[in-house]
C-alpha cells in the first residue's frame, strides 16, 4: 500500500494543529496511522517512509516524535528538505506498507 504524504491537519477541524515541529509530526503520524488502519494495515507493517521537512534543522524534533511511533524495528526512511510543503506545513510523511490479506 502506498500512502500519499500526510500533513498535520486535525481531521476534526480541517486546520493545522497548533505548535511547532513536534506537534506537527505527532499529528502527521496520527493521520498516517488512521489511513493505514482504515485500509487494513498498521504502523507496524510500514516498510518505508519518506519524511519531507521544511527545515532540516528541525530533524531532531521530528525524529524524537517519529521514534515513539516506530520504536521497534523502524522502517527504512529517507528524510529530505523540501521547500513549499502544502499549506506551509513543517513536515509531511508518506509511507509504503504491507496490507493484511
Amino acid at each position: 500500500m502506498f500512502v500519499s504524504g500526510q500533513i498535520p491537519t486535525d481531521p476534526q477541524t480541517g486546520q493545522f494543529v497548533a505548535g511547532g515541529i513536534t506537534e506537527q509530526t505527532e499529528q502527521v503520524l496520527k493521520n498516517l496511522k488512521a489511513v493505514l488502519e482504515a485500509s487494513g494495515s498498521s504502523l507496524d507493517k510500514v516498510v518505508k517512509t519518506t519524511v519531507f521537512l521544511a527545515d532540516m534543522k528541525e530533524f531532531p524534533g521530528m525524529n524524537e516524535v517519529y521514534e515513539t511511533f516506530f520504536s521497534e524495528a523502524p522502517p527504512a526512511r529517507a528524510t529530505v528538505a523540501a521547500a513549499g510543503l502544502p499549506r506551509d506545513a513543517r513536515v509531511e510523511i508518506e509511507a509504503v506498507a504491507l496490507v493484511s490479506e
